[in-house]
Formats: C-alpha cells, sequence, structure tokens
C-alpha cells in the first residue's frame, strides 16, 4: 500500500507554512487525470529536472517519492534496477523524480540531494533510501547528520551542505511542486508514476511497470 500524506505532516519553519498545501487524505488508486497544463514547478538548484534517459523517448515517466517513504524504499530496491537496465538504459523511458516529502526530514533530504550536481543525483538518493533505516528511522539518530555523512561521500563539503539544508527558497520550491502535482495530476501518495499522463500509485512490480511503458507507447 502507498504511503497517504501525513496529516501530521509538520514541514514546520515559519516562513514556509503559509504556503503549504491542505493536508488531505484521499484515497489512493489509479487514475487518469484530467487534461491540464503541464507541470512548471522544477525545484532545483540548477534549474533543470533530475532525469535519465533520452530527452526524445517516447515515454516520460514521472515518479513522486518521499526519502522517508519506506514503500518508495522497496520500490528503488527490488524494482528500480531492472527499470534502469530494461527501460531506461535502452531509450525506452525518460525517467524523472518528483519530490513527494512526507514530512520535515524528508524535505531536508529533498533540499540535499537537489542541491548536489545531476549526476550524482540518483547515487544519492538511492543510498539514502537504501539506508533509510539507519537515518530516517532509529531512535536516538541525528538524521540531519547521518545524511551530513552521506552527501560527504558524495562530495558535498559541510558549508555547502548546511547551506542546502537552510536554502527556503529551495525548499518552498519543493513544496510548491509538490502542491501543483496534487491540484493538476491528483498525486496524493507515495510513490506515485505518471505514464505519459495516466497516473499510477504504489510500490508497483517491474511487470506492472513495463506494462504501463507499453500501454503508455502504443
Amino acid at each position: 500500500m502507498p504511503l497517504l500524506r501525513r496529516s501530521a505532516l509538520t514541514l514546520a519553519a515559519a516562513a514556509l507554512a503559509p504556503a503549504l498545501p491542505g493536508l488531505r487524505i484521499k484515497q489512493a488508486s489509479a487514475q487518469t487525470p484530467a487534461a491540464g497544463p503541464a507541470l512548471t514547478s522544477t525545484p532545483n538548484a540548477s534549474g533543470t529536472e533530475r532525469a535519465i534517459g533520452p530527452a526524445d523517448a517516447k515515454v516520460v515517466v514521472h515518479e513522486w517519492f518521499s526519502l522517508t517513504c519506506s514503500h518508495c524504499a522497496e520500490f528503488q530496491k527490488t524494482t528500480f534496477p531492472r527499470v534502469k537496465k530494461e527501460l531506461i538504459d535502452t531509450g525506452r523511458i525518460r525517467y524523472v523524480w518528483r519530490d513527494y516529502p512526507l514530512d520535515q526530514v524528508a524535505l531536508m533530504a529533498a533540499a540535499v540531494a537537489r542541491s548536489l550536481p545531476p549526476e550524482r543525483y540518483e547515487p544519492f538518493i538511492t543510498t539514502l533510501l537504501s539506508t533509510q533505516d539507519r537515518w530516517a528511522f532509529t531512535r536516538g539518530v541525528n538524521s540531519m547528520e547521518e545524511i551530513a555523512k552521506i552527501a560527504a561521500l558524495a562530495g558535498m563539503p559541510r558549508q555547502s551542505f548546511d547551506a542546502a539544508v537552510n536554502d527556503a527558497a529551495l525548499k518552498q520550491a519543493i513544496i510548491t511542486a509538490q502542491d501543483e502535482a496534487e491540484k493538476k495530476l491528483g498525486v496524493n501518495s507515495t510513490p506515485s508514476f505518471l505514464f505519459n499522463g495516466k497516473l499510477l500509485a504504489g510500490a508497483i512490480s517491474f511487470a506492472s511497470f513495463q506494462q504501463a511503458v507499453d500501454t503508455a507507447q502504443s
């Protein structure tokens, strides 16, 4: 079951609070969103999407995920490696990551990830998701310091890490993009995937993922 956005979401900073979208809990289901304007928000320090795969691929897949979502971690561990090998590396799809932070820690981690150079983004989030139990859920652990250690291994100096953690504009951009996805596309849970306009929710299997790609390509 995908994680619905937490009603107790506390992204907290006073400067961000007025712009937080309403804390809604909805039933997550596969759906085709109504036609509407494309997403415009791109919350990155570089101003570019975090994506891999050919820009001219016939199928573009967007994934909305939270770095503190255990279902997102499971998808990244069990399904994404095959998606990358069989669908991205072969040129069939372009894969775009979209943030849907479920809590303040996820928002902080997303800001750090998007402050890294684009080529370091996917390895960094993969590492965070694969070590989630160590930095996100262990009682007594300082999540920020654990993320800082992983960021250092990715080549981010502590000064740059602190700047990312305290970048209110970047965090606001992430929240704005999240709100846009909710309002325009009906995204309300993690992970969620958009296949050329069709939205599917949940840590779907590779077979289901491939079927959605085939349908979108036909």
